[in-house]
């Protein structure tokens, strides 16, 4: 995968992860033209329980609020109650890193960086590792068959495509 400017930006602060979070160690990633995948191995302090899976809550003035002001408003009514050390936290801080980042080089804020969560899994064992780390590194062979890769042109109504 050949970055452009921003996904330069968004691999520069994934790699910078682990100086924010002292807990965590990265391993096999790959920006996308439009996400990122990557493993991310969380150690928890002494005595501690990681929270793991992503946080579905939204305060329940979210979606109002969202379709009334404008995108750099909504960020004051997100959830809060992400729990420090997280993956939600980790993934939080690096959306924001990079969307900050970005915000200083771009023209205009009328394309969100960041859809509003992210996909996550949690491995198990070494062959899901292998198996998870083979699709990371695959990834970028397959974009132009994926269903978010944006330049591919679809028909508008596949049933009529296919003859049915």
């Amino acid at each position: 995968m050949r970055l452009n400017d921003l996904g330069e930006i968004a691999s520069a602060h994934w790699v910078e992860i682990p100086s924010h979070f002292s807990n965590v160690t990265l391993d096999t990633f790959v920006v996308m033209p439009n996400h990122v995948h990557g493993v991310v191995i969380i150690r928890p302090p002494t005595g501690v329980e990681i929270c793991v899976g992503a946080q579905h809550v939204a305060p329940p003035n979210y979606h109002r609020a969202q379709h009334a002001a404008p995108l750099q408003d909504v960020q004051h009514v997100l959830p809060a109650n992400v729990v420090p050390g997280s993956l939600g936290a980790i993934v939080r801080s690096f959306k924001s890193a990079v969307t900050k980042h970005i915000g200083t080089s771009r023209t205009s804020t009328e394309m969100p960086v960041w859809q509003r969560n992210y996909y996550e899994h949690i491995i198990r064992n070494e062959k899901d590792l292998l198996r998870i780390r083979d699709y990371i590194l695959d990834n970028p062979l397959h974009w132009d068959d994926d269903r978010e890769n944006p330049e591919i042109v679809r028909p508008s109504n596949p049933s009529k495509e296919a003859g049915s």
